[in-house]
């Protein structure tokens, strides 16, 4: 069974950090995020609200584009956010060692589709678009998520 939420309006750059804090509150190790749009729709922009709101709003986090993977710590777990647009093999993935994050870190993944097969069967996928004014997501789930999307109904 799959969980499917929106699509949720994102008007303003504050909802789209909003969105973040409340999914980033009940993340935990092993979680994949798997975000989801064509270039501008707001992924970027969502990773990094979603890492400052778990290692401080004051913290650098650049874009993993050219570097493929950037590394953070928590007390909790490590982030791995990764962009994966310039990868062109799914076993490439591996070469970066993102199998093992999958089960001992939070991977926050953009450019999910260059994973192919590998994609873990628990990830949450958030659906970026870029609308004429604003941003729409759409969040899909499997059932093991279930109480913890309560989060994002706030």
């Amino acid at each position: 069974m799959t969980i499917r939420i929106g699509p949720i309006s994102l008007l303003t750059e504050q909802d789209t950090a909003r969105l973040a804090q409340r999914l980033a509150s009940v993340l935990v190790k092993g979680d994949c995020i798997l975000l989801v749009g064509h270039i501008g729709a707001g992924k970027t922009a969502f990773a990094r609200a979603l890492i400052r709101s778990l290692i401080g709003e004051n913290e650098d986090v650049p874009s993993p584009t050219f570097t493929l993977v950037q590394t953070y710590e928590t007390a909790e777990f490590e982030i791995w956010h990764c962009d994966l647009y310039r990868l062109t093999q799914p076993d490439e993935v591996m070469e970066l060692g993102l199998d093992a994050a999958f089960d001992e870190a939070v991977t926050i993944i953009e450019w999910p589709d260059r994973l192919g097969e590998l994609v873990p069967e628990a990830a949450i996928t958030l659906e970026f678009a870029a609308m004429t004014d604003h941003h729409q997501v759409t969040v899909t789930a499997p059932d093991i998520w279930g109480d913890r999307l309560d989060c994002i109904n706030v």
